[in-house]
């Protein structure tokens, strides 16, 4: 369902150039009519805009019931770092967060992580854009399990595109929720884009792509 709030964050997304419409190709190599791209954030209110509709998707999935927050190299950084501020600004939840690098430093303090060291028994959440082939979830699960021996039950969105994965009849989602036990939340589905643009009534151009695109790619609960 369309709610006034993911209105408000679509053409927040719309505004901030991070969802464009246009002819794209995804990570997984499908040609998509819509894009999300997180790194467009430039400016200091857009990325703590972002943050709090994170912070209220954490807030009213996981309340305070989880120990750490971690952000993926690259674009999980900020999108971490925003939302734990922003849980702190808005609810006055203080949760500790970290992240990867790349490549291990030889030298300093060493190692992979950034941030909070996580210990045994802590209850992670995860903080990333989107998820389309599940790739960089499946990099991930190794880099926290190597990290320590942590939990993660529960990882947070921007858009669920809702698309096929490895199973033509299951998404990437459901994939990974039987691979890892892991619940994902979004704040929104290319459901609400598509309905979004229906009911605004200027994208008469976009609306048979999307169509096409969620015929194709898509499987709906």
């Amino acid at each position: 369902m369309l709610t006034e709030k993911k209105k408000e964050f679509i053409e927040f997304m719309m505004d901030s150039d991070v969802l464009r419409f246009g002819d794209f190709v995804t990570k997984s190599g499908r040609n998509t009519p819509y894009f999300v791209n997180t790194g467009n954030f430039r400016t200091g209110k857009q990325i703590a805009t972002f943050g709090k509709f994170y912070a209220t998707l954490i807030k009213e999935n996981c309340g305070e019931n989880f120990d750490c927050m971690f952000g993926p190299a690259y674009k999980g950084i900020p999108l971490a770092a925003s939302a734990a501020a922003a849980l702190y600004n808005e609810y006055e939840i203080d949760k500790p967060y970290f992240f990867n690098r790349k490549e291990e430093k030889d030298h300093g303090e060493g190692g992979s992580i950034v941030g909070y060291k996580p210990k045994d028994g802590d209850r992670v959440i995860i903080i990333e854009d989107v998820i389309t082939a599940g790739t960089a979830v499946r990099e991930t699960m190794p880099i926290l399990e190597k990290a320590a021996d942590v939990k993660v039950k529960d990882m947070f969105i921007s858009v669920n595109r809702c698309e096929v994965g490895q199973n033509p009849e299951k998404t990437t989602i459901m994939e990974i929720m039987e691979d890892f036990g892991i619940n994902i939340h979004a704040i929104i589905t290319v459901q609400d884009i598509y309905e979004y643009l229906k009911q605004n009534g200027s994208y008469e151009e976009i609306l048979p792509k999307m169509e096409e695109y969620m015929k194709k790619y898509c499987v709906f609960n």
